[in-house]
């Protein structure tokens, strides 16, 4: 994310591409035919792009629309994926309860990290990409020491199950996403909970910081994204994309299947019977 537009991606296999001063989106690509679309990443050029395919990681030219590599190596699904912040490395958390560091240019697995007790849902590189924070299906959030493998500690526990995890620039704060169905910001010396964004009405699944670190973005399954001010916690804005049926009107229509009906208003349709 920088402060004008942001990125998503979905279970519907579509990225879009949003303005965020305008709340208005701007394009959208199919990245991918026949599988869900879990986790998207870009790398900081915004010319290549990752995502997930079941145990596979595919990394894109988005400018070229070319493949360029298959990383593979988990042994259960990919849950998350981040680039360093300098591009050449790649972070992958999966089912298999392991993080795997890649190089991108070879397509080789140069690390992997052992040690939390459940699915890995979320990692993200510290600034200077020599550590790595991850959060688990486990309830904890680990630090992590990239260049030689090695767990340095965990930084919080939590009672709830934290999704996602993001690191400021100036590496002072990160904030993790949980089915609470809030954002909390940390502070990362003390591990002191700062502040507490609510606004979502379902799991909060992603979290990423601006460039300038003053916004948050958040993505949830109440299928919005919210963009909120670090300072004073106000939700700036709300984004959210209009389903292939919205608001149109199936009361009474005759011959469709109870099955059919609720497709069709998970896709927008209203039924006032």
């Amino acid at each position: 994310m920088d402060n004008q537009k942001i990125f998503s991606g979905s279970a519907d296999r579509i990225i879009r591409e949003w303005d965020i001063n305008a709340e208005r989106l701007i394009s959208i690509f199919q990245c991918c035919e026949t599988e869900q679309l879990e986790y998207l990443v870009f790398n900081t050029a915004g010319d290549i792009i990752a995502w997930n395919s079941r145990k596979k990681i595919v990394i894109w030219d988005s400018r070229n629309d070319k493949h360029l590599k298959t990383l593979q190596g988990h042994s259960a699904w990919v849950s998350c994926i981040t680039f360093s912040p300098d591009a050449q490395m790649l972070a992958s958390g999966s089912g298999d309860k392991t993080i795997k560091v890649w190089d991108i240019h070879t397509g080789q697995c140069v690390k992997t990290l052992q040690g939390h007790a459940g699915w890995v849902h979320s990692v993200a590189f510290n600034p200077s990409g020599e550590r790595l924070y991850s959060v688990s299906s486990d309830k904890t959030i680990k630090l992590w020491n990239t260049q030689t493998g090695e767990y340095i500690k965990t930084l919080q526990e939590f009672t709830d199950w934290v999704y996602a995890v993001a690191v400021n620039p100036s590496e002072t704060v990160f904030a993790t996403a949980s089915s609470d169905k809030t954002i909390k910001l940390w502070d990362v010396n003390t591990g002191e909970c700062l502040r507490t964004l609510q606004g979502h009405k379902h799991w909060v699944r992603s979290v990423s910081f601006s460039t300038d670190g003053k916004v948050i973005a958040s993505g949830s399954q109440d299928e919005t994204i919210k963009i909120w001010d670090i300072e004073t916690g106000e939700c700036l804005k709300t984004l959210k994309s209009d389903r292939p049926y919205e608001n149109m009107n199936i009361t009474g229509v005759k011959g469709l299947t109870d099955a059919e009906i609720a497709t069709l208003k998970g896709l927008g349709a209203v039924d006032n019977g």
